[in-house]
């Protein structure tokens, strides 16, 4: 078993499976943000319309995310962890580690909140035309 395998308070939380579903997670997101800018771009829609890339935005980094760093944000809020198949999760007990757990989810949060913002904010100041 390799050391990225096996949880670790506030650094790894998930196994290869739930990454997986992160990494997939993300892909959806970015599918849904381009489509999303296709259609405004051709509709010629006003730059306030184009924030909400932020949404799908935010949903695919924080799978990206989640996926790169082998840390589920919402497991992390309830306490778990999963190495195993998907819907195996392990409880974590110790009130520190659960600590450690919440701020790394939250760093993740940041992170994702910041590059849809981001995104959203280069969205709206495309012209259109």
């Amino acid at each position: 078993m390799t050391k990225a395998a096996v949880y670790q308070p506030g650094v790894c939380n998930i196994g290869p499976a739930e990454i997986r579903k992160r990494r997939m997670s993300g892909w959806v997101g970015l599918a849904i943000a381009v489509v999303f800018l296709a259609v405004v771009f051709a509709l010629g829609w006003a730059a306030s319309w184009r924030l909400l890339v932020a949404l799908p935005i935010f949903l695919s980094a924080q799978g990206f995310l989640q996926a790169a760093f082998h840390f589920c944000v919402g497991f992390a809020s309830r306490g778990l962890y999963n190495f195993g198949e998907l819907g195996s999760e392990e409880t974590v007990y110790e009130a520190e580690f659960r600590k450690k757990d919440q701020r790394k989810a939250l760093l993740i949060t940041v992170l994702a909140f910041a590059i849809a913002a981001a995104v959203a904010v280069v969205a709206a100041l495309i012209p259109v035309g």
